[in-house]
């Protein structure tokens, strides 16, 4: 006798086909097109994550196109030249900054530790405990540390919490980094992450996407932002045309560390 699949193997099928047709999907987006609440969609991914439906692997894509990353841990001992190279470039450009908020990862830690160096006084806004720690060692800096579910392997909050929070605060310019990089836009990884991310950019003047080579011509599972003109790319290679041609077109701007 033919077993009925439940409903929620139904709708884990069905998430895995809409990812594999569009990475680039919303939380809230599959719960509306699902017609189920974004938590349940939440519980859902963490499941196939799980199960290995949404394993995560390094530089190639599981079998739904959708991409992810290794622990922070794991990632700090890569491309560890060019990653510097994008620190200090953006550290020429918005180091003198009063206000920032700073997102979390490998790329934003050698940030972190460019700017631990300032000599200025500075109000950063993170949500980030391994950034925030970095940074603590110069009395200069004031650092508030935003609340929210702790996640360990990326030593960063988020959350309602966390989400609430920020819309507290306006910052001069916003820097984050992330896990791909396409014509449609900057995406992230992680959901979670991802959705404190999309919400930090809303809050600044500026935002600063700081992101190595690695991530050009791919698409994470959650879209950050579309570029826009007030947006910049700090990275450490020109992009292929195709990803120049659309950062260029939305009026967005290009940094690379040997052009400054």
């Amino acid at each position: 006798m033919k077993r009925t699949r439940s409903r929620k193997e139904v709708r884990q099928t069905q998430i895995l086909a809409s990812l594999e047709a569009n990475p680039t999907l919303r939380v809230n987006q599959l719960a509306e097109q699902l017609d189920v609440s974004t938590e349940t969609i939440r519980r859902d991914l963490s499941e196939l994550d799980q199960i290995g439906r949404l394993s995560r692997t390094y530089g190639g894509a599981v079998s739904n196109g959708v991409r992810f990353e290794p622990a922070l841990t794991d990632r700090l001992s890569l491309h560890v030249h060019e990653r510097q190279a994008i620190a200090h470039a953006a550290m020429e450009r918005f180091g003198k900054t009063e206000t920032m908020l700073l997102g979390g990862g490998a790329t934003m830690l050698h940030f972190a530790r460019a700017l631990r160096e300032t000599q200025q006084r500075h109000t950063i806004i993170t949500p980030a405990y391994q950034i925030a720690v970095e940074l603590s060692a110069n009395p200069l800096i004031e650092i508030m540390l935003l609340p929210g579910v702790f996640e360990a392997q990326e030593r960063i909050v988020y959350g309602p919490e966390t989400i609430r929070a920020l819309d507290r605060f306006r910052a001069d310019v916003v820097l984050v980094g992330a896990s791909g990089l396409a014509p449609s836009g900057v995406s992230e990884a992680m959901l979670q992450v991802g959705e404190v991310y999309s919400e930090m950019l809303r809050h600044a003047e500026r935002s600063v996407v700081l992101a190595d080579h690695s991530k050009f011509g791919k698409r994470a599972l959650m879209l950050l932002s579309g570029w826009t003109r007030h947006m910049t790319l700090v990275t450490d290679r020109a992009p292929d045309p195709e990803l120049k041609r659309a950062v260029r077109e939305a009026g967005a701007e290009i940094i690379l560390p040997n052009k400054l």
